[in-house]
C-alpha cells in the first residue's frame, strides 16, 4: 500500500471515490452525493492544490481506497488549528489498517507545518471502529454534538474530537 499526499492530476479518481464516501456512509460527510455529483472537474482540482488543504491518498496497485483531509485555519488567530475532514475507506479494505495509515500521514504533515498545534475532527457517534482508531492516535472526545446530521427523518450525532501536540 501506497500512501501519498493529493495533486491536482488526481482529481477524477478522487471524485469517484468521494462519490462512492457520500453514497456509502451518507450519515459521515456534510455533503451530499447529490450536492457533488455534477461538481466541474475544475472546482476538484482546484480544491486538490489548495495550499491550506493536504489530502492524502491510499493506493493499492495504483487504485484510490482511502483518503483523508487536513485543513489549515487561515485566520490569524486559529492559524495553531487544523481540521480533520473527509477520512473515507472503501468497504473491501476496511479493517486493514488503511485508515490508520493515512491518519498517521496527516497528523505527521500537521506536525510539520510550522504554526498547528492542535488538529479537530468530527465523527458519527455510533462509529465505534472510528472512534477506536482515533482515540489510538491520541484525539480525546470534548464534547457531543447532538443531531449534527439529518438524512431524510433520521438524525446523526457527532463526536467532538481533538488532539494537541
Amino acid at each position: 500500500m501506497e500512501i501519498r499526499e493529493l495533486h491536482p492530476k488526481d482529481a477524477e479518481i478522487y471524485i469517484n471515490l468521494r462519490l462512492e464516501a457520500l453514497q456509502t456512509n451518507p450519515e459521515a460527510f456534510g455533503s451530499s452525493y447529490e450536492e457533488e455529483k455534477d461538481y466541474p472537474i475544475e472546482k476538484t482540482e482546484w480544491r486538490l492544490g489548495d495550499a491550506s488543504a493536504h489530502m492524502f491518498g491510499a493506493f493499492i496497485d495504483g487504485r484510490l481506497i482511502g483518503m483523508v483531509t487536513l485543513m489549515r485555519e487561515v485566520k490569524n488567530k486559529m492559524k495553531h488549528r487544523a481540521n480533520i475532514y473527509a477520512v473515507y475507506v472503501t468497504p473491501s479494505q476496511r479493517g486493514k489498517g488503511v485508515a490508520k495509515r493515512l491518519m498517521e500521514a496527516a497528523i505527521r504533515k500537521a506536525k510539520e507545518l510550522k504554526e498547528v498545534e492542535q488538529l479537530y475532527l468530527t465523527v458519527v457517534s455510533t462509529n465505534e471502529p472510528a472512534k477506536r482508531l482515533y482515540q489510538s492516535l491520541g484525539f480525546s472526545t470534548y464534547g457531543v454534538d447532538r443531531k449534527a446530521i439529518k438524512i431524510a427523518d433520521e438524525y446523526y450525532d457527532d463526536d467532538l474530537m481533538s488532539y494537541y501536540f
